[in-house]
């Protein structure tokens, strides 16, 4: 099995709320609209691609909470829970932990420090947790412990600094390939990957999501798709609305193997 194989999913319907998201870069509100209508398009690919998905109900207490990856990490067996960074989050984690503890038989949870779902990157030959804004340095220890517990090697890495979330700047395409953009694979955490760099001016296109037999990317990078067509079967999604609030597509899921 490979570790980008799912069947199962979690998505959390968008809230109206969701035009208060948190944003790095304020580029304006996200249209509520917009952001139902690629969520919708997001689930859908996700179906597509054999994975069946639950879509919980909308959180209006919390603005981000669509982003349900940040909450917790899922494995075939196992889900831990996390702590996210931001405290206006805090509360999504409480919100997950039922759902978590009537789908897995083995619930884990972070009790110290913060660590977002957004910087944690499952690859075969280990989870790498990216030490951030959001997720800190006692969390990512923390972390470690718990995948130790599951059976799995947890690998602290340092994202740049003016990158959000290690996922905001590469993806795994492969047992063996990782997608980023040139300043993280600079920092040689991917080393004995093979690393494909997105194109210049695409570097948002970093964070695409690997399902089963295809990749899903944004549409708004058209560069990076036809390169990754190649070798790839591509599915481009739009996420211009999801993408003013510092998401995007690994954000809206929680994906594993039952």
């Amino acid at each position: 099995m490979h570790i980008y194989e799912f069947d199962r999913a979690l998505a959390r319907m968008p809230s109206p709320s969701v035009v208060d998201g948190l944003r790095a870069v304020d580029v304006g509100a996200p249209d509520f609209g917009g952001v139902v209508r690629e969520h919708a398009a997001y689930v859908r690919a996700l179906e597509d691609a054999g994975v069946s998905v639950e879509v919980l109900p909308a959180l209006s207490a919390y603005p981000d909470s669509l982003f349900v990856e940040d909450t917790a990490l899922t494995f075939t067996g196992a889900a831990i829970v996390l702590w996210p960074g931001a405290p206006t989050r805090a509360g999504e984690a409480r919100e997950i932990t039922p759902v978590l503890e009537r789908s897995f038989d083995r619930v884990l949870r972070l009790t110290h420090g913060f660590v977002d779902g957004g910087d944690v990157l499952t690859t075969a030959r280990g989870v790498l947790i990216g030490q951030s804004a959001r997720t800190t340095a006692d969390g990512a220890r923390e972390l470690v412990a718990l995948l130790a517990e599951i059976g799995l090697r947890g690998v602290p890495v340092t994202t740049p600094r003016d990158v959000l979330h290690l996922k905001s700047d590469c993806s795994l395409l492969d047992d063996e390939t990782i997608l980023a953009t040139r300043r993280l694979a600079a920092s040689d955490m991917f080393d004995g990957f093979r690393v494909v760099l997105v194109p210049h001016g695409e570097e948002a296109a970093a964070n695409a999501l690997r399902v089963n037999d295809r990749v899903l990317v944004n549409d708004a990078y058209p560069r990076t798709a036809e390169l990754l067509a190649k070798s790839y079967k591509v599915v481009p999604l739009p996420t211009r609305e999801v993408a003013k609030i510092d998401a995007g597509l690994s954000c809206m899921s929680l994906r594993w193997r039952a």
